[in-house]
């Protein structure tokens, strides 16, 4: 959740690492730190807030130096505040750390360490681990990188940490277990940078080493990185990525927040989630992920979703999807209580994990549960080289490019878009679709991006509807169907970043409590497009509207009867209700979006949110 970066060569390190916070600052956080090492002490400016408030108070006399590490907060252990911020130091002042991730046994470990004289000053369990490094170093009389191996396997919990010793200044130790982290390698290994996602070195190089769990890394200036396992120090031969990233991918471009650059994006996300892969004229999908295992899916008595937030939406529009098109039975779990509610798992289960990060904690560790109990897991995320992807038998990448606002857009429909191609495809392989209905699905598949399009061009409309939730406390999202999480989805982007209280129902479940919210001028909004229950859903409508409320309607082009009930109308194109929600979603996330603008909130970076949930 929170951010490190990191730099070690000839260059001066301050502003390289400081424009990797930036680049990290959609992780979310609330504090920010850096040290800078010039030659003689390490000096370390940390504060409260954000970014910028921490360029504010790093005096020019101490941003020269060629190492440093610095780390954006988001809290844990202690409040937000100067004194809890990161990087941390040792009592000594000889050892410095960042650190992501919660050690669990941080209050055993601190106990003994007052009692060996150890004074604390923040709150904080980074700080317990940099001093349990620092005692190890003592006692056993070793260098920096064996004395973190050793702390480490004293902690229970999660960590990505950059440590680094005045005494030993040509090189930084880094290891991770459960929070990510990567080291991009400069040329013949005459600089390196550590960060928690390639997005604050993509500029400097193209290597990159992901570090595994448990893994550890010596980086020191000259040398190759040296990996080796924590748990009894073996060496590990490190495979270097090619990083397959832009740096226009990650940058604004003319637009107002990453946000509504990326709404706009998803045109091309989708497209590019199917490329190669619907095959319309060949009348085919491939898929290598599903073909090497499909006697697993086919066989399968049931198929497990596992999510967390937005991607747990895209869950629930594939749990339609299979059950509909290839006659799967489906069950979408939180991951965050999946793992804790003893769940029946057996060798004949199928198990899809989704993630946009690919890092998420909860859903990691609700694969590996999955695995230990036989059951074939399947990954689909959108970051390359992910933990969720590495730990799955197989999978698929969404290929929406880098998503940096919080509130997550185009994620959610490449992975529905994905989630779909698999559906048809196991309809087809199992026989449970027509042929002439797998040909039309492909066919119209192929016409989303354009009427992804097509619907952007409604932005202004949109925007103007917006200006009427300024001072609305709360609203209702409704849809039936296949767009039931997609009202589910559109509430959730209401919540996080306009921060108005808004509540998803599928439309029938109106009569058993949610009316009783509606008075006058209460905002309703209602996917009531012409297909599926489109008749119940405009009942629904006429008991929302008898009472007052105001509607905004999501609906078909050329529809008539909603659109006399409705306060606004949004019209989508046609399109087929299990594809519907690829279309439905588009004019909630533009509402959202311009709702947020107009209340003068952080788009972009939302209170309280982090973008990649890598601790529990």
């Amino acid at each position: 959740m929170c951010g490190i970066t990191g730099y070690i060569g000839s260059r001066d390190a301050y502003p390289i690492v400081i424009k990797g916070l930036q680049r990290l600052e959609y992780r979310g956080y609330d504090s920010a730190g850096i040290m800078v090492y010039d030659g003689e002490k390490a000096n370390v400016f940390k504060t409260k807030g954000k970014v910028a408030d921490l360029e504010a108070i790093v005096t020019e006399a101490n941003k020269k130096g060629t190492i440093s590490i610095g780390h954006t907060r988001w809290a844990t252990h202690g409040v937000p505040n100067d004194v809890n911020s990161h990087p941390h130091v040792s009592n000594s002042g000889n050892l410095t750390i960042v650190h992501n991730g919660i050690i669990e046994n941080y209050d055993k470990i601190k106990k003994e360490l007052v009692t060996r004289g150890y004074i604390f000053h923040s709150d904080t369990d980074s700080e317990v681990l940099v001093n349990l490094i620092e005692e190890v170093q003592k006692q056993e009389k070793c260098k920096l990188a064996k004395a973190v191996q050793l702390a480490l396997n004293d902690v229970v919990g999660a960590y990505a940490i950059a440590v680094f010793d005045i005494n030993d200044p040509k090189k930084i130790i880094a290891a991770k277990l459960g929070s990510p982290l990567a080291i991009g390698i400069g040329e013949n290994n005459e600089e390196f940078f550590i960060a928690s996602d390639a997005s604050p070195f993509i500029e400097y190089t193209k290597n990159a080493i992901y570090l595994e769990d448990e893994e550890l890394a010596v980086i020191k200036i000259g040398k190759e990185v040296e990996v080796r396992k924590v748990h009894d120090d073996s060496a590990v031969n490190p495979e270097v990525h090619a990083l397959d990233l832009d740096l226009s991918q990650i940058e604004k471009e003319g637009f107002d927040h990453f946000m509504l650059k990326e709404i706009y994006e998803q045109p091309k996300a989708i497209k590019d989630t199917y490329r190669g892969r619907l095959l319309p004229n060949e009348g085919i999908i491939r898929m290598a992920g599903v073909e090497e295992y499909i006697e697993r899916f086919k066989s399968a008595d049931r198929i497990i979703i596992i999510a967390c937030g937005t991607s747990w939406h895209a869950g629930l529009v594939a749990e339609y999807l299979f059950e509909d098109i290839a006659r799967i039975p489906v069950e979408v779990e939180y991951a965050s209580e999946f793992r804790y509610r003893n769940p029946i798992i057996t060798e004949r289960d199928v198990v899809i994990a989704i993630s946009q990060s690919g890092e998420t904690a909860d859903s990691l560790a609700a694969i590996k549960m999955a695995k230990a109990n036989g059951a074939y897991v399947f990954g689909v995320c959108n970051v390359v080289g992910s933990s969720i992807a590495r730990e799955s038998h197989s999978g698929a990448y969404t290929h929406a490019g880098p998503e940096i606002g919080v509130a997550s857009t185009k994620a959610f429909t490449t992975q529905i878009t994905l989630l779909t191609l698999i559906a048809l495809k196991l309809g087809k392989e199992k026989g449970k679709i027509s042929n002439s209905d797998f040909h039309a699905y492909l066919q119209n598949m192929e016409l989303i991006p354009s009427k992804v399009e097509k619907l952007l061009e409604q932005d202004a409309k949109i925007k103007e509807i917006a200006a009427g939730f300024l001072e609305t406390p709360s609203c209702l999202f409704l849809g039936r169907g296949y767009n039931f999480p997609v009202a589910l989805e559109g509430a959730l982007k209401l919540k996080e970043i306009s921060y108005i209280h808004a509540e998803g129902y599928p439309a029938a479940e109106m009569k058993h409590g949610p009316i009783a919210l509606i008075e006058d001028g209460y905002p309703v909004i209602v996917i009531a497009i012409n297909k599926g229950h489109y008749d119940k859903v405009v009942s629904n409508i006429q008991e929302i509207k008898s009472r007052k409320g105001k509607i905004i309607a999501i609906v078909t082009e050329g529809d008539v009867i909603v659109k006399e009930m409705a306060d606004h109308v949004i019209e989508i194109p046609e399109v087929d209700e299990a594809l519907s929600p690829l279309l439905t979603t588009i004019p909630l996330q533009l509402l959202s979006y311009h709702v947020a603008v107009l209340r003068g909130c952080n788009v972009d970076q939302p209170r309280n949110l982090a973008k990649s949930v890598t601790v529990e």
